[in-house]
């Protein structure tokens, strides 16, 4: 049974998906680079580093879809963290 949710949401929602549901395992080391662009700012309080230097390595460490045309774009989440604990 199918049950509707009334009310009136966006189409364009302000919060990507990934950031309110996770994998099955909880293991996916990839967000979506509009969730990546939603830390960015966070990140570079916390790190003390330049935006545009943020969203440089969130650009870099973004995958596009496997074989061109399967799945969503990624933000590798560990390498991105790694490429964030080097000095630069």
């Amino acid at each position: 049974m199918i049950t509707p949710i009334r009310g009136d949401a966006p189409a364009d929602p302000v919060v990507p998906a990934d950031a309110v549901a996770a994998s099955g395992s909880g293991l996916d080391p990839h967000i979506s680079p509009a969730y990546a662009a939603l830390q960015a700012p966070r990140v570079t309080l916390s790190r003390g580093l330049d935006l545009a230097e943020v969203e440089k390595l969130i650009a870099e460490h973004t995958t596009g879809r496997a074989l061109g045309f399967l799945g969503e774009p990624g933000v590798n989440v560990l390498e991105l963290n790694r490429a964030l604990d080097t000095p630069s």
